[in-house]
């Protein structure tokens, strides 16, 4: 079908007089953007697996065959010719071995003719064609999304006919907002809402989305079928968890999260809903879990897609480095970490044991490259003293991972996390370089739980705790001077992330901050700390996004800002 003609019909396929069971795949998949043959293969991959046990449609997420979010690749013509070009190739792969009668849905890109606007779409491959399609509505513009400044929104509600059974279809913001396409869907009398989705993980939004779909159901007096991508892509993880929902608000079916994933429900003929059996019904997650997995995938996504196949990073004998090299082993296997020990003359020998220890634990390499002579040595020259010497050291050893990710050609870890980000507790070009930072979204007690939780997990499989536990109990110190710790400078780690999660992720203010119950002298400390670190913000590495306000795509503040409360 040419691309031009689609938008003539809001209504496919022909309404049968007797309805019919319809099998439905739920093909929860990991894409990556740009990857038009790569995606295109794996849909034809699942398509045939789930037309051998007997599914009549199988629906993928959003922006299958491009990956997403697609960002300003969508204002490429280039691209989206080769997207819609893709889109037609994988139709005639599926006609040409024997699926053509699979109705198969994906997302892609595609074109607005009138405005030469790129469209967030969804197509229906069938008998060798594009055989339907329908372009998002609602384009979100919030959080970490601009897809209005991107696209341009669809206009019409359309429904598939398939095997008598009436299917309306939405795109992810679709459901999120009033109006628009469900609206419209609710008086055409629908069998099944069918959404297709890359929605990005946050720590419980798996019982959101859920509430949200019941509540869809109920307004369309239909199940509704959520399929969602899986997968790390930058910054963001895509956590699946599909799932079909029927419109008294009992869950049907639950894939698992984190992982791909193939499963069936089936549509029956009575609009009973019931699940057949077969579907399944994954457990969720508890949180310290669901983060700990989003951490791993994220780093491992970012890994494979940007062909990395070891990481290396400073290992300090601290909990931030232990913590980072735990999910790293989780993520591509003990093996291929290179941990690189580098003690000055402020370094205590329980530092060097424990990070010696950490190494052993997961299998990794352990190299010592010891700074006193280098700090030595640019002191000859420079002589500084205070914060700038602790700052050398500092980026000694930065020079000293980058040394090593280059030569080896892995990928350089930064070990912040975001309480210490968030005040600027780290040394830009020093501790803060690396490619990709596994913790920057978890704050400095997440990560003691999550290093609690790690060790109980293996210990409750019979294996070696992974981090040592004087890793987990040490007063934390960036020991950049002799006694230092890190409360000579922050107030107590739990004091501070309860203030940084007020002011961050709430936006609180001062006075709200006052009104909190918290004492002036500490949020006056924790708000100018936090105010002054925003260019090293702008400068650290990605990491992957776990909780409801990150840093980076999701709170955007000028660097330059005379404001003062």
């Amino acid at each position: 079908m040419n691309e031009m003609d689609l938008f003539e019909q809001v209504e496919y396929g022909q309404a049968d007089s007797g309805k019919q069971d319809l099998k439905i795949a739920l093909a929860q998949i990991d894409t990556c953007v740009g990857d038009l043959d790569g995606n295109a293969a794996k849909v034809l991959d699942f398509a045939g697996r789930a037309s051998s046990q007997g599914a009549q449609l199988v629906v993928f997420p959003e922006m299958t065959l491009t990956g997403y979010p697609i960002e300003d690749l969508a204002f490429r013509a280039t691209f989206r010719r080769a997207a819609w070009d893709t889109a037609n190739q994988l139709a005639g792969q599926l006609q040409a071995q024997g699926l053509g009668e699979l109705f198969v849905v994906v997302g892609t890109v595609g074109t607005d003719h009138e405005k030469d606007l790129p469209r967030n779409r969804m197509v229906v491959l069938h008998q060798g064609a594009v055989w339907g399609a329908y372009d998002k509505h609602f384009l979100p513009n919030y959080g970490v999304f601009d897809e209005f400044r991107i696209f341009s929104a669809g206009q019409r509600s359309v429904v598939l006919n398939i095997c008598g059974q009436r299917v309306g279809v939405a795109i992810c913001e679709d459901i999120w907002q009033d109006g628009g396409p469900v609206q419209e869907l609710a008086g055409r009398g629908i069998d099944l809402l069918l959404t297709i989705n890359g929605s990005p993980y946050e720590e419980g939004k798996g019982h959101v989305r859920r509430e949200l779909a019941a509540h869809r159901a109920q307004e369309v007096g239909a199940p509704v079928l959520y399929v969602n991508q899986v997968g790390g892509q930058d910054d963001l993880i895509f956590d699946g968890g599909s799932f079909v929902m029927s419109q008294s608000g009992q869950l049907l079916e639950h894939s698992p999260q984190f992982v791909e994933d193939l499963s069936y429900w089936t549509l029956p003929a009575d609009q009973q809903g019931q699940a057949p059996t077969g579907s399944q019904m994954a457990p969720d997650l508890d949180g310290d879990e669901e983060v700990y997995k989003a951490c791993v995938l994220g780093l491992k996504d970012y890994m494979r897609k940007n062909h990395f196949t070891g990481v290396c990073l400073g290992l300090s004998g601290g909990i931030d480095s232990a913590l980072v090299a735990a999910m790293a082993a989780d993520a591509c296997g003990g093996q291929n970490i290179w941990g690189i020990s580098m003690p000055s003359m402020y370094s205590s020998d329980g530092s060097r044991d424990d990070a010696a220890d950490l190494a052993e634990r997961l299998g990794a390499h352990y190299d010592v490259q010891a700074i006193e002579q280098l700090y030595k040595a640019f002191q000859h020259q420079l002589n500084v003293t205070g914060v700038a010497a602790e700052n050398l050291q500092a980026r000694i050893r930065g020079v000293i991972v980058m040394a090593y990710s280059n030569s080896k050609g892995v990928l350089a870890l930064a070990t912040g996390n975001k309480s210490e980000l968030a005040c600027g507790y780290s040394t830009i070009y020093g501790d803060a370089v690396g490619g990709y930072a596994p913790i920057k979204d978890l704050l400095k007690t997440r990560v003691w739980q999550l290093a609690r939780w790690r060790n109980a997990q293996a210990q409750a499989a019979g294996e070696r705790e992974p981090i040592p536990v004087a890793s987990i109990t040490k007063a934390p110190s960036a020991e950049l001077r002799e006694g230092q710790k890190d409360s000579d400078s922050l107030p107590d780690y739990q004091l501070l992330d309860q203030v940084l999660e007020a002011y961050i992720e709430k936006a609180h203010g001062r006075a709200d901050l006052l009104a909190d119950g918290f004492d002036a002298s500490t949020v006056d400390t924790v708000m100018r700390l936090v105010d002054r670190a925003e260019w090293k913000r702008r400068q650290y590495p990605l990491g992957p996004k776990v909780t409801a306000l990150a840093f980076g795509r999701d709170r955007r503040l000028p660097v330059t800002n005379a404001f003062a409360e």
